[in-house]
């Protein structure tokens, strides 16, 4: 029964599991930064402690002991936040680096005007493209062996043309090798591409992709543990 009882504490009233809270979220992506860069934690920690100092040693040379530091100490601490949130960043790449469903893992955490649609195709081979839409235009991006994802770009290509009309279609794949995007550098690629639509034209090519009818289903099997990302560690991304 306390078993039973500690379980539905997890969950809120419509049965729906909670979310952690802030404070919890921040924890837990502590825990993950320390476990995989034991020294990025202490380095942000002295990094804040530092300017603190500094600004302590101004107000003591200058004689207000009050304003100085009270002024360094969200400096101090925004500080060490940013260096930490980097940290968590190259983890959080890190940790997806090469797993299935990395690609999408980074797409789908990207903030602003971006309309991402997974695995519009695919193969047996688990090779799968999904389709970006943004201020660019439409951007396919290909997770799986190059070689076997050339022809399901191209025929995702053509089929969005049909409504795409003259709107730019860019294709990228994610990876470490010769033509290919790192997953570090995904949301920067995309963040680069010109500005081709207003708002009012992303909305419109959107409308006119809905009415495509659906190519495929994604291949059924499971997604490795690095397919998502640590509860933490979503939200973390810009763009």
């Amino acid at each position: 029964m306390a078993k039973k009882g500690s379980q539905n504490t997890a969950k809120g009233k419509d049965g729906a599991e909670k979310q952690p809270g802030r404070l919890k979220q921040i924890g837990m992506v502590a825990k993950v930064v320390h476990q995989q860069s034991p020294r990025s934690i202490p380095l942000a920690a002295l990094v804040a402690v530092v300017i603190l100092a500094a600004f302590v040693g101004i107000g003591v040379w200058t004689g207000s002991w009050i304003l100085w530091p009270l002024t360094g100490l969200p400096i101090a601490f925004l500080v060490g936040f940013i260096i930490f949130t980097r940290s968590a960043q190259r983890v959080q790449y890190k940790l997806l680096d090469g797993r299935l469903g990395a690609g999408m893992a980074i797409l789908d955490n990207m903030r602003g005007n971006w309309v991402v649609e997974p695995g519009v195709a695919a193969n047996k081979q688990m090779d799968v493209v999904h389709r970006v839409v943004g201020r660019p235009g439409v951007i396919l991006v290909g997770e799986g062996d190059p070689n076997r994802l050339r022809p399901l770009i191209a025929a995702e290509k053509k089929r969005v043309a049909r409504v795409a009309y003259d709107t730019p279609i860019y294709d990228m794949k994610v990876g470490n090798g010769e033509d290919q995007v790192p997953i570090s550098k995904l949301q920067r690629a995309l963040v680069k591409l010109p500005r081709n639509l207003d708002k009012a034209g992303t909305a419109e090519l959107n409308y006119r992709l809905k009415a495509l009818p659906p190519k495929m289903q994604m291949p059924k099997g499971p997604l490795p543990k690095g397919g998502k990302l640590p509860k933490g560690l979503r939200g973390q991304m810009g763009g």
